[in-house]
């Protein structure tokens, strides 16, 4: 890997539009949105699950908008924060109450992309959340 690639990508842009896709209630919707975002063979790595190519990408992504936004209740929100450096952009997300409320949820993105600007790995990891 070329560590001096620069990107020329809007990386805050690139983080809004991940954390949107999972609030999509179409699944041909969700499913446009993981080629337009993760390369081919992007992986998704969180705790002990690892989610690699479209098909078990949109396994992921339906899994978790059923159980959290569809059942749940609730709706992602990036936190503003995303940063790039080299080809890697991090930022941090937020799960709400979609009727309003405190922070449910927090996680921390840690993507690496690929040459043409889309995630090659994406590397998850949930926060504590603080206490109201």
């Amino acid at each position: 890997m070329n560590t001096n690639t620069k990107l020329d990508i809007d990386f805050a842009e690139l983080a809004e539009r991940y954390v949107a896709l999972w609030n999509l209630t179409d699944a041909g919707a969700r499913r446009d949105a993981i080629a337009s975002l993760w390369a081919p063979q992007g992986e998704h790595c969180v705790r002990t699950l690892r989610a690699k190519g479209y098909e078990a990408l949109a396994q992921r992504v339906t899994g978790s908008h059923e159980r959290n936004v569809r059942d749940g209740g609730f709706l992602f929100r990036a936190a503003g924060d995303a940063q790039l450096l080299q080809n890697t952009v991090m930022f941090h997300w937020e799960m709400v109450p979609a009727g309003g409320g405190p922070v449910a949820a927090l996680g921390l993105e840690f993507l690496v992309l690929a040459e043409d600007g889309r995630i090659a790995a994406d590397y998850q990891f949930i926060l504590p959340t603080p206490s109201a």
